[in-house]
C-alpha cells in the first residue's frame, strides 16, 4: 500500500519549529481524513494538526516535548487505495492560532504539619521497647494537661502510650510517635505522603523558562521600591464605583494604568524597547501596556493596545475582554505581542515586596504589591492609612537608577493626589 507523508507546515508568522505539545495518535492507530493528529506549538500559540487522508499510522516524528523543522515528517500514514502521492505538505493556516490557556484561581495554602521534636531520652526509650508501646494493665492514665492536650491533637490515646513510673511525659509521648511511625501507626492530621513526580518541562512551560533565562542572561536587572499611600485614591475607586451606573467596576489597575501613562512623556526611557544586538534602543510614543497575567499554562502578557488614549471606564473594560480572552483560549496571536511596558501584580496574594523579571526587549516592568493598612503619620497625627509597595525592575544597560526612581516618584504624587489623574 502506498505511504503518505505529512510534513509540518508553515504555521504562521516565518517561524521555523514547532514544538509537540500532545499526540492525538499512536503508531498502528486507524485515522480518518481531517481527524486531529498532534498540537503543535509556536512562540505565541498551540495549532491542533489535522490529517489530510486516512489510513494506518506507519511512523510519529517524535514525543511530546520535541521540536519539529518547519518542512520535516511529522506523521507518516499508510492509506488505502492506489494514491501516487508519497509525500505532501499541508497549505499554511489561513488563520490566526488561539492560545489555550486557563487561569487557576484555586489557590489553597496546605495545613499545618505538627513535627515532634526527638529527644536523646525519646530514643533510648524507644529504642527499650521491643513492641509496640502499650499500657500493660487497664487503669488510670497520668499525665500533665499539655501533654494531654497535645495528645488530643495528635489522635493519640494515652493508654497505648507506655512509660517509666507510669507518669506520661513528653519525651514518652515522643518515643511512641517515633516508635509508632515505623509501626505504621500516623496521627490523625498528618498529610498522606505523595510519590516523587517528574514533570516534563515542555510546551508553555518551556516558552517561559527559556524566555526568562534569556532575560536574566543577557539583562543586568536592578530593581527600586517605594512605599506609596494609597488610601486617598482607594477612597475615589470606592466612589466611582458607588456611581458607575453601567459602567464596569473599577480596580485599582486602571488607575494605575493612567497614572503609568501619564508620567511617561517626562521619562520616555521606561517605555522602550532595546535591540542589544542592532545597539539600537526605540523609546515609543504609545504605550502598548503588557497585563502579566498567571494561568494553568504558565504567565502569558496580553497587551493593552495604545493605553495612554484610554479613560479608566475603557482600561476597565479591556482587561476584562482580553482577560475573558485568555481563559477561553480566544486571545489572537497580535494580542499576545507587541507590548513596551509591563504591568505585574499578584492581587491580594502579592507580598510586601517584589522583584519583577523584565519582558525582553523592553526595558521596564513595574509591580505593584499589596496594599496593607497600617498607623502613619500624618503631620502630628497618627492615623490609619493604605499603603503600598510599588516595585520597578529596569535594565541597567539603557535605564540609570536616578531615572527609574524619579519616574516612580512621579507615580507617587499622581497616586496620593489622585485628582491629578483626570487634570490636563
Amino acid at each position: 500500500m502506498p505511504r503518505f507523508t505529512f510534513n509540518l507546515p508553515d504555521i504562521g508568522e516565518g517561524i521555523a519549529e514547532a514544538e509537540i505539545v500532545a499526540w492525538h495518535v499512536k503508531v498502528g492507530d486507524m485515522i480518518s481524513e481531517d481527524q486531529p493528529l498532534a498540537d503543535m506549538m509556536t512562540d505565541k500559540a498551540t495549532v491542533e494538526m489535522e490529517s489530510p487522508v486516512s489510513g494506518v499510522v506507519t511512523k510519529v516524528a517524535g514525543e511530546a516535548g520535541d521540536v519539529i523543522a518547519i518542512g520535516a515528517m511529522l506523521v507518516e500514514v499508510e492509506v488505502a487505495g492506489e494514491a501516487k502521492a508519497e509525500t505532501a505538505e499541508a497549505a499554511p493556516l489561513a488563520t490566526e492560532p488561539a492560545a489555550s490557556i486557563v487561569e487557576d484561581e484555586n489557590l489553597h495554602a496546605p495545613e499545618p504539619i505538627f513535627v515532634a521534636e526527638v529527644t536523646p531520652t525519646s530514643v533510648a526509650t524507644a529504642s527499650a521497647q521491643p513492641a509496640a508501646p502499650a499500657a500493660e494493665t487497664p487503669g488510670k492514665v497520668t499525665a500533665s494537661p499539655a501533654v494531654r492536650q497535645r495528645a488530643k491533637e495528635l489522635g493519640v490515646d494515652l493508654t497505648d502510650v507506655k512509660a517509666a513510673g507510669g507518669h506520661i511525659r513528653h519525651a514518652d509521648l515522643d518515643a511512641f510517635l517515633s516508635y509508632g511511625t515505623q509501626m505504621g501507626y500516623r496521627p490523625v492530621h498528618a498529610t498522606a505522603r505523595r510519590a516523587d513526580e517528574a514533570v516534563k518541562v515542555m510546551g508553555m512551560r518551556r516558552r517561559i523558562a527559556d524566555n526568562m533565562a534569556a532575560s536574566k542572561r543577557h539583562i543586568p536587572h536592578f530593581t527600586y521600591v517605594e512605599e506609596i499611600d494609597v488610601t486617598a485614591i482607594e477612597a475615589m475607586r470606592a466612589d466611582l464605583n458607588a456611581n458607575r451606573g453601567t459602567k464596569p467596576k473599577l480596580t485599582l489597575l486602571p488607575m494605575l494604568i493612567v497614572a503609568i501613562c501619564k508620567a511617561i512623556p517626562q521619562y520616555p526611557m521606561m517605555n522602550a524597547r532595546f535591540d542589544d544586538d542592532a545597539g539600537i534602543v526605540t523609546r515609543h510614543g504609545a504605550v502598548h501596556l503588557g497585563m502579566a497575567t498567571q494561568t494553568d499554562a504558565g504567565l502569558m502578557v496580553p497587551v493593552i493596545r495604545d493605553a495612554q488614549d484610554r479613560n479608566i471606564w475603557q482600561l476597565a473594560t479591556e482587561i476584562t475582554r482580553l482577560a475573558e480572552a485568555a481563559r477561553s483560549g480566544s486571545a489572537k496571536s497580535g494580542e499576545l505581542s507587541g507590548s513596551t511596558l509591563t504591568i505585574t501584580s499578584l492581587g491580594a496574594l502579592g507580598g510586601i515586596t517584589t522583584t519583577p523579571v523584565i519582558n525582553r526587549p523592553e526595558v521596564a516592568i513595574i509591580g505593584p504589591n499589596k496594599i496593607v493598612e497600617r498607623p502613619m503619620f500624618v503631620g502630628d497625627r497618627i492615623e490609619a492609612r493604605k499603603l503600598m509597595n510599588l516595585s520597578i525592575s529596569c535594565d541597567h544597560r539603557v535605564v540609570d537608577g536616578w531615572d527609574a526612581a524619579s519616574y516612580v516618584q512621579a507615580l507617587k504624587k499622581l497616586i496620593e493626589t489622585p485628582v491629578l489623574l483626570f487634570a490636563d
